[in-house]
């Protein structure tokens, strides 16, 4: 690839990121069905031509914004870089919660499916437990390589956790830092009852009471 191609392939990822930057605005305030690509193309300041050059149609784009949202979430949830297990475990469940909170329509998109229970936002979803079961699994052994009684009681606690975040942010009875020990707490007892069917996976010492 010589450097105009480059350049030109780096304009194009660019004015991308821009039009999924407006759309996760303009869905964050309005509906699906509410917006129209003309008034998506006329937020964004382009002609209409330019969205489905990028995104075929307006689902097209809808997915573009929730996939984008997708790996924002994960790489916030887990950026734990070298902290201790405990406080890798603290890191990564306050990180999906701020996450939750700021990007509420995202959010509510990615764990309740969608428009209609989109099958593809299903599946974004699905992705975003595996990773998180991998971040954890990394937080609280060291290790990707699951064993299946693991995953599944983590994936019980991932869905959990979806039911307790939407509560929360329908009500904002609570601050987010009672919320995460809440469930950081919860977690605790995950990781010992997993411990007890596979020993090869230790729960992290107690952080507190």
């Amino acid at each position: 690839m010589n450097n105009s191609q480059q350049c030109g392939t780096g304009r194009s990822r660019s004015r991308r990121a821009e039009l999924i930057a407006v759309g996760r605005k303009l869905f964050a305030d309005t509906s699906y069905d509410a917006l129209s690509v003309d008034d998506i193309a006329r937020h964004a300041g382009v002609a209409k031509g330019l969205i489905y050059y990028y995104f075929k149609n307006k689902r097209g784009y809808y997915l573009a914004i929730i996939e984008d949202s997708v790996a924002e979430l994960v790489v916030r949830a887990a950026s734990t870089h070298d902290l201790p297990p405990a406080e890798r475990v603290q890191h990564t469940v306050d990180g999906y919660l701020r996450y939750a909170q700021h990007h509420q329509a995202a959010y509510r998109a990615i764990v309740t499916g969608g428009v209609g229970f989109d099958a593809e936002v299903l599946a974004l979803r699905d992705g975003v437990r595996e990773q998180l079961v991998l971040a954890i699994a990394r937080g609280a052994w060291g290790r990707d390589d699951v064993p299946l009684v693991a995953r599944t009681a983590l994936i019980g606690w991932l869905a959990g956790v979806e039911g307790v975040t939407l509560d929360w942010l329908n009500h904002q009875g609570l601050p987010r830092e009672v919320v995460c020990s809440l469930l950081v707490r919860w977690l605790g007892d995950t990781l010992r009852m997993i411990e007890d069917y596979a020993p090869e996976c230790p729960a992290p010492a107690r952080s507190g009471p």
